[in-house]
Order: structure tokens, then sequence, then C-alpha cells
């Protein structure tokens, strides 16, 4: 599991994309993120992020490498038809546009990475070099050096190394700078392209690890719409809420169980580590996946287009 922001965000980048309830969560967890916080409270949008909540949030995600290697994993085949288009980079000219749509290639960098497509990689270092300097967290943002790894071919594992150190920066910048709303929009980012790319592939290569995936996200989104929360007086805010609320709405039916597991005493860098075997259950219908598929196509190219 990814255990801070810059991994969420990459093969090289920030922060999350798709959250495994495995190893964490209560024994039930059919209802909502929401249930138990009143609603006039949510609605006026003064509930605070602590540091706390918001680490243990990105400690639920899988990274997009992760996901990416999932979905090499059963086979499918690399398709430029699933990444976002940087031809209209230019268009992004407030923070908000520049912070998410980081966010958006930050995913797409990430499935990239995993197969391997160098040039088409150098086109996502640089959209992101740019939208990083957009909102002046550019200088955290090692563009040489990743430029000159993707052009060389080099090992992948420094180029990730590098790009999470990057990100791990810009997102520590903007939090002691009171601009969490940036780096809740980078996350989201992440998540929607994460969630567009993994259900896309789907329908290409239906596999229950996908599937499973795909349902899991019930939780990953109710938190993410809540944290958004805090920011809805601004009208963007509002707009991407009402997006989000209405593919929430698809997950309805969608059943996840935590079954306690036997916990594991494993070593890890010389100390001793206790691990807590749970294990997700998730029900979700094949007709279900397939409104939850159409639902994400719908927000995330509306998303991506404003």
């Amino acid at each position: 599991m990814i255990k801070n922001v810059a991994k969420l965000l990459i093969g090289i980048f920030l922060i999350y994309a798709f959250g495994s309830c495995q190893n964490k969560g209560s024994s039930s967890s059919s209802g909502g993120f929401g249930e138990g916080i009143p609603e006039e409270v949510i609605n006026d949008g003064i509930l605070e992020i602590s540091e706390d909540d918001m680490q243990g949030f990105i400690d639920n995600m899988s990274s997009p490498v992760e996901m990416a290697a999932l979905v090499k994993n059963i086979d499918a085949k690399f398709s430029n038809k699933y990444l976002a288009p940087t031809d209209n980079i230019e268009d992004f000219t407030t923070n908000f546009q520049q912070a998410f749509n980081l966010g958006i290639f930050g995913a797409d960098l990430g499935y990239l990475n995993m197969y391997n497509k160098t040039n088409t990689v150098l086109d996502y270092i640089g959209a992101i070099k740019t939208l990083a300097d957009g909102i002046n967290v550019g200088q955290f943002f090692d563009f040489t050096t990743l430029k000159r790894l993707a052009q060389n071919n080099s090992n992948l594992d420094s180029l990730m190394y590098i790009s999470v150190h990057s990100f791990n920066q810009m997102d520590r910048y903007l939090r002691n700078n009171n601009r969490s709303n940036l780096s809740v929009l980078m996350i989201t980012g992440v998540w929607i392209e994460g969630m567009y790319l993994v259900t896309q592939v789907y329908k290409e290569v239906p596999s229950p690890e996908l599937k499973e995936r795909i349902g899991e996200q019930k939780i990953i989104l109710d938190k993410l719409i809540i944290f958004l929360q805090n920011f809805k007086n601004d009208k963007q805010f509002q707009n991407m809420i009402s997006e989000l609320t209405v593919l929430h709405q698809e997950f309805s039916d969608v059943r996840i169980t935590v079954e306690k597991g036997e916990l594991e005493a494993v070593e890890q860098d010389g100390m001793l580590t206790f691990i807590q075997n749970d294990v997700s259950i998730v029900t979700i219908s094949d007709e279900r996946v397939a409104s939850i598929i159409e639902k994400t196509e719908h927000v995330r190219n509306k998303l991506i287009s404003q």
C-alpha cells in the first residue's frame, strides 16, 4: 500500500487512485463514509481535514503504478486511446485546472511507465512540468533528470524514485503554505483518471481482480467527496462535487465487507512489524459494473474538458 502522497501521484507522481480496502477498515463497510456525520455539517463545508485523516486516506490507496501493474499482469494491451490529451495544455489557465490536470497526467504517466512507452512519456513529463510551474511548485519537479532518464530508456526504478521524491516535495510545500485545496485537486485528478483507465481496460479484458478493484472505489469516493466539500464555496469545486456525486450514486448497491485475518509478524528493515491480514469482500453485479464504467467515462471526459 502506498505510504505517502507522492507515491500516489505516479508512476511518477502524486497521489492515488485506486483504493484497496485490504488491511484497513471495520468489519463491515456497506454504508457510506459520511454515516454518523450530521448532514448539515457536511453541507456547510465546515469539516476540517487533519493531517492524520488525510494521511490515513492516502494510506488506503494504491498508486497508479500499482494499478497499471495490475492491468499489465492480466495481459491487457497498451492503448493510447485511454490517455488524456496533452495538446490543449495551454487552455489550463487557472490553478484549479492546473492542479486537477496535474493529477490526471500523473496517472497517465504511471500507465505509460509501466508499459515503457518512452516517447510518449516525454510528452507527459513536459506537460506535468508546465502545470507544476503554473501552481508555483515546478522548482520541486526534477524535469531535466526525468527527461534524461526517459530519453535514455534508463532504469524504471530510478525514474519512479525521482518522480516520487519530486511530488512529495510539491505536496509538502502546498500543505505547508495553506494550499491544501490544490493538493486535494491533484488527488482527485489521479483518482478519476486511474478509475477511467481501469474501467476502460475492464471493458476489453474483464477480470475478477479489476471488477473487485472497481467496486472498492465506493469507499475511496465516499471520502474524496467529503474532502472536496471543504472547498464547496468555490463554484468550480461545487461543479466537481456535483459530477462525482452523480458517479457515487452508481455505487449505491455495492457491498463491501472486511473479514478479520490473522496477525502476522514480519521483519522489515531489521525491525519486527505486525501486519493485520484482513480480507475485503466486494459484492457487485455485472450490470452495476457496466453502469459504473459508463458513468465514469462520462464524468471523466466532462471534467477534463472544463
